[in-house]
């Protein structure tokens, strides 16, 4: 593998919560975390499967042995709308609650982000939809996530639906950072093999994406492709066995390195025709990310055949002696076939999506056209249609 050369006349930008803890049993020392942030009214924000799976009682326990007393606003739901967010911050205000703590996945963790913001500034999230809408700090949040993917516990953004409209609504900015990322391997043991799958994917796709993003940095390239090995080598071992720590561990860290990739150097079009399985047929953001990832990559080879090389070599191919084109088409060989490896149907035909829902698709990924910009090939309208019409 070639040696990376960075741009030495593009300004870098690297940003991070002040405080990760990796390892096993760190979910103890939340109490402590509370206090060191000044809390003494935490607010667990999760929902309700979580919640009944009884991951939640390993906080409560530990907020109880530091002598804290804590509310708990379990009504966070897959792919969350905005009202669940401003239900949230109601619940913060009107219990007085001065750290949010955000426990579960990717959804519990984004929801704990705009109830943080909202309980502090006011107003409704979906005021602060945008880039740097956001005035200040929230209140103080400790993110705790339970699933190895979206790596929202190190990110400065996070997603809501806006049921008027039916379309993802993002909020950007750097006050979305986490105080704390608190990442306990335990806690994602009990994630059964399609969680682990999915949400290993949606790890995946950030890391490839802010790998070959036009906007990446060198932070990102690092991080990126530590992830995408990481994943490509521990994700079939997290399906295939559960109760692997090490398997667990390695994912976790694995999805905290791409969420910080991602926040440093952005995503792509992958997300952006992945919204549209989401908000139209309900899927999962990993599965949605999943399935769509080996289209786009086909199509955007030629925009960075070398980084894709790349890819396929942390994945594990052999590129020795071969062009670069064929190098770079390794790594959606490498993708499809862990896709296979951990039972991710990644054709659109088997989910009961079919031609006449193309339109529809293409409608959908078309106002998501910002993250075609990052993207290293550019995608037009028939593009888009034409992916969609090969992903069937």
């Amino acid at each position: 593998m070639n040696k990376a050369f960075y741009e030495i006349d593009k300004v870098s930008l690297f940003l991070s919560p002040n405080k990760v803890i990796l390892g096993k049993g760190t979910v103890q020392q939340i109490g402590a975390e509370v206090k060191a942030l000044g809390g003494k009214n935490p607010l667990i924000v999760t929902d309700e499967g979580v919640a009944k799976a009884g991951l939640v009682a390993q906080i409560e326990n530990a907020l109880t042995a530091a002598g804290l007393k804590y509310g708990i606003f379990d009504k966070v739901e897959p792919e969350p709308a905005a009202r669940i967010v401003d239900a949230g911050s109601a619940v913060a205000r009107k219990g007085k609650h001065d750290v949010i703590i955000g426990f579960g996945g990717g959804s519990s963790l984004d929801v704990a982000k705009g109830v943080s913001l909202c309980a502090a500034h006011g107003g409704k999230v979906l005021d602060y939809v945008g880039i740097d809408m956001v005035p200040g700090r929230g209140l103080p949040k400790i993110l705790v996530p339970t699933t190895a993917g979206t790596g929202s516990e190190v990110t400065r953004v996070f997603v809501v639906t806006d049921e008027t409209d039916n379309t993802k609504k993002v909020v950007y900015s750097s006050y979305v950072l986490s105080e704390v990322g608190l990442l306990d391997p335990m806690l994602t043991l009990t994630m059964p093999p399609s969680v682990t799958a999915a949400t290993g994917f949606d790890a995946l796709v950030h890391a490839i994406e802010s790998y070959v993003s036009v906007n990446t940095t060198p932070f990102a390239e690092i991080l990126a492709l530590e992830a995408v090995s990481l994943i490509a080598h521990n994700l079939p071992i997290a399906c295939a066995k559960g109760s692997n720590v090490q398997a667990r561990y390695n994912m976790l860290l694995a999805a905290t390195l791409a969420g910080m990739a991602f926040t440093s150097g952005g995503l792509g079009a992958v997300h952006g025709l992945s919204y549209p399985l989401g908000t139209e047929y309900h899927m999962s953001h990993g599965k949605s990310n999943a399935i769509m990832l080996p289209h786009i990559m086909k199509f955007n080879i030629t925009g960075n055949m070398e980084k894709y090389a790349r890819i396929a070599e942390a994945m594990g191919e052999c590129i020795t002696g071969l062009s670069p084109y064929e190098a770079a088409k390794k790594a959606v060989e490498a993708v499809k076939q862990l896709l296979n490896i951990v039972n991710i149907p990644f054709r659109l035909s088997e989910y009961g999506i079919s031609k006449k829902d193309v339109k529809k698709l293409v409608e959908g990924g078309m106002k998501q056209a910002r993250l075609f910009v990052p993207n290293p090939k550019d995608p037009s309208e028939k593009d888009v249609q034409g992916i969609y019409e090969d992903a069937l």
